[in-house]
């Protein structure tokens, strides 16, 4: 049974094992009980590791690539998970974050609670040992970066429940916390972020990727201001650009020349536009599976993926032709619909390219570009088949542009056929990893939390809301010129004078299932909208998550939200 907020204020945080050797944490993790003063650089290192790691996969199971990402995606038209035949029906809670009927039982909105303040409570934790450590650059640097992920987890949570308890401390047999309102949760992250900012890193690359820094507080703060009308009834917009400039003045960071390699298993701290990503590994830190949750499994070989892995999550086919539409955008190729074929050795660079531009770099290459196909009766292709032909044929790989019901309605059924398996757009953002493990299907891909073209984007949006233009290295930087600098990096057609109703579609195309969708449509008025099996129009207290029924029976001081 997983412990709950008013459980983990006495328990002490321990560090999750198997961590050792994980290069890109730039950690060495032991299973052991944290040391009680950190004394050694070294020790500060290991125990921060205990909060990066909470964060891409808990000791519970809880992470932030797989239920965090379903309750900030498939409660949006940029991703659903059909039953197919029953399967990945899994009691119905994929399709009720669809149809915005979901519970204070939800599994996922509970696991989501549980691993935010669980977090939390693991970096009070660090930080009562931490002060209690001599003074040292490392002790205020360490104290630092543990403060600015608490912030980082008190807004997860702010932004899916609203009204949130906070916990500063882990003292035993305290009274249970009791809620405080969204406006007053906003003031305390602002105020703990901006009193730590000063001490954190400054630096960007290899020592510091997968870790809080100056620029990922000043993103974070960017978000937050950009949101401020929302979550406190007051707009912050020129603050939001004043948080943009300050990451930008900075010069640490660029677009990347290729989208894909942002998102590549290849991915990290090479990476130029990536402010603050979660490390994940394969092997020593899991938590990853969006390629396995959203790959398609009969092209595995085509991809020299090691296994076959699942075809559970698709887009929505109207998300999809209203916002992946721009003439020479090369983020479409990130899609799979239709017909599938493939160039065998295919690297992640080459999605990017057109025809004409592979036919200059391999001639010819067009006669190793066939159909895939798939050999099966004509009622192992269509189960609903009455015909008599029993023949083997060859079909090939068409997938779906929309999802058809075939199966139980109420299931949101599309059959487990081969029709109801290619029914529905595959994204292959998160690139496909030859190196995935073959039996969690856990991948390498590291999964961005902020960077470079999100900021940019952010800040023409502020801009648009109000707040003045500002200049940056002799730029006026107007939403035309931002957006435009994020549409060259992927070829698309530049925009000449875009407007508020036209940012929507613009973070659609540039930040798809990066968990920003949700934050988005409520931000825009949009979330009550339909879209796929939803027929919107609900009400706007599912703008916010419920209190699980678990917290609220072992905590009288909870208050749940309005309408559950």
């Amino acid at each position: 049974m997983k412990k709950g907020l008013f459980h983990i204020i006495a328990i002490t945080a321990v560090i999750t094992g198997g961590l050792s050797g994980c290069t890109k944490l730039n950690t060495s993790i032991q299973s052991q009980y944290a040391p009680a003063v950190p004394v050694t650089q070294s020790d500060y290192t290991s125990d921060l590791g205990s909060i990066y790691s909470r964060l891409a996969d808990d000791p519970s199971g809880n992470r932030y690539a797989v239920e965090y990402f379903r309750l900030q995606e498939l409660s949006t038209d940029e991703a659903i998970i059909p039953a197919r035949d029953g399967n990945y029906d899994d009691g119905g809670y994929y399709r009720t974050l669809h149809l915005h009927t979901w519970t204070t039982d939800h599994v996922d909105v509970t696991n989501v609670w549980v691993w935010g303040f669980e977090a939390i409570n693991a970096c009070n934790t660090m930080l009562g040992y931490f002060n209690q450590a001599a003074n040292t650059p490392m002790k205020t640097s360490s104290i630092a970066e543990a403060t600015a992920m608490r912030d980082l987890f008190y807004f997860f949570l702010m932004d899916l429940y609203g009204n949130i308890p906070i916990v500063s401390d882990t003292v035993a047999g305290q009274k249970p916390p009791a809620t405080m309102p969204r406006s007053q949760v906003f003031a305390y992250i602002e105020n703990d972020l901006k009193s730590v900012l000063p001490s954190l890193p400054a630096a960007n690359g290899a020592t510091t990727y997968g870790h809080a820094t100056k620029w990922m507080a000043y993103a974070l703060l960017e978000k937050m201001y950009l949101n401020a009308q929302y979550y406190t009834g007051t707009p912050r917009y020129t603050d939001a650009v004043a948080m943009a400039d300050s990451i930008q003045n900075a010069g640490l960071y660029s677009l990347d020349a290729n989208y894909g390699s942002v998102f590549a298993p290849t991915n990290g701290p090479q990476v130029q536009e990536t402010i603050f990503a979660i490390p994940y590994d394969a092997n020593l830190l899991p938590g990853n599976q969006l390629v396995y949750l959203g790959f398609f499994s009969y092209v595995y070989p085509l991809y020299n993926l090691p296994v076959s892995v699942t075809n559970a999550m698709s887009t929505d086919s109207g998300f999809f032709f209203q916002n992946f539409n721009l003439p020479g955008d090369t983020r479409d190729s990130f899609w799979m619909h239709d017909v599938q074929k493939y160039w065998p050795g295919q690297p992640i660079y080459t999605a990017a390219y057109t025809p004409a531009e592979l036919t200059l770099l391999l001639p010819g290459f067009e006669y190793y570009y066939p159909e895939v196909i798939y050999p099966a009766t004509y009622s192992t292709y269509n189960e609903y088949y009455t015909g008599t032909n029993t023949s083997i044929q060859l079909w090939p790989i068409t997938i779906r542009d929309s999802l058809v019901l075939r199966g139980d309605p109420s299931k949101m059924d599309v059959g487990d056929d081969l029709i109801g398996q290619w029914d529905g757009i595959r994204s292959k953002k998160y690139y496909p990893d030859p190196n995935m493990n073959t039996e969690t299907h856990n991948v390498n891909n590291d999964v961005p939390v902020f960077r470079l073209a999100d900021v940019l984007l952010m800040k023409a949006e502020a801009i648009l809301r109000g707040a003045p233009a500002t200049t940056i290295k002799g730029t006026l930087q107007t939403p035309t010129v931002l957006i435009n600098m994020v549409r060259s990096r992927v070829g698309a057609q530049p925009t000449i004078a875009p407007t508020l109703d036209s940012i929507l579609p613009e973070r659609a195309r540039e930040l798809t299932w990066e968990c920003w969708r949700r934050n988005d449509l409520i931000r825009f008025g949009q979330f009550e909208g339909a879209w796929g099996f939803n027929t919107g129009g609900g009400s706007t207290n599912l703008r916010l998550f419920p209190v699980p029924s678990t917290e609220l029976a072992t905590n009288p001081n909870l208050v749940q939200n309005p309408g559950y």
